[in-house]
């Protein structure tokens, strides 16, 4: 997978040290997630708070790695989330916003933090409309004192995702942020290539998962 996020590099003159990828290990035990450390990969994402604390509880004691929130983020489950991650995906809104602004505040702690985008705006997904999220990344920033890295989007199941994937680096060009989490399994090569920063690959590392 490496090579081919290399490759995918290469063709777009980038360096492939630019591209972290993120084994998603969401609903798979921690002897997958083990295995993965002892291959040599550090960057591991969940989708849920409370999965992700008992998963790697004992393992962040005993290895080095990083921890990405990739999934919905509840406001009563900030403090948790601020102190367990160090990359959060999913600032999707403000009064979510606010409250990691005060748990950062409160805690002394800061993870990184991606605004999600809707590129699709579809009505069912969680993420700041495009036409918002330029004001939305600089209130983040200007008044609430967050560190926003980038954007961060996930693109219509139907749809060609080069299409949602050049949308989201235009927007971070306009908000002057270098972040693009964006690509999964069945995309992320083309994310590469179109400038992403952080793929989100689950089943082609992992496989199926046993539970959603």
């Amino acid at each position: 997978m490496r090579r081919r996020i290399a490759k995918a590099a290469e063709a777009a003159q980038r360096m492939a040290d630019g591209v972290d990828l993120i084994a998603v290990s969401k609903g798979h035990p921690v002897e997958a997630v083990r295995a993965a450390l002892a291959a040599g990969q550090r960057s591991f994402g969940e989708n849920r708070v409370q999965e992700a604390k008992r998963k790697f509880a004992a393992l962040r004691a005993d290895a080095d790695l990083e921890l990405h929130l990739i999934g919905p983020l509840q406001t009563n489950k900030a403090r948790e989330a601020v102190a367990l991650f160090d990359v959060i995906h999913s600032v999707d809104r403000a009064n979510l916003a606010e409250a990691l602004a005060a748990e950062v505040a409160r805690a002394g702690r800061a993870p990184k933090l991606f605004v999600q985008v809707n590129t699709g705006e579809e009505p069912q997904k969680a993420g700041v409309a495009p036409r918002e999220t330029l004001a939305f990344a600089r209130r983040c920033v200007e008044a609430l004192g967050l560190k926003i890295a980038g954007l961060m989007c996930i693109p219509p199941e139907h749809e060609e995702p080069s299409l949602h994937f050049a949308l989201l680096a235009k927007l971070a060009r306009d908000a002057g942020l270098s972040g693009l989490s964006m690509g999964m399994s069945a995309d992320y090569e083309t994310a590469v290539r179109l400038g992403a920063t952080h793929v989100r690959v689950g089943t082609a590392i992992f496989g199926a998962r046993a539970n959603v």
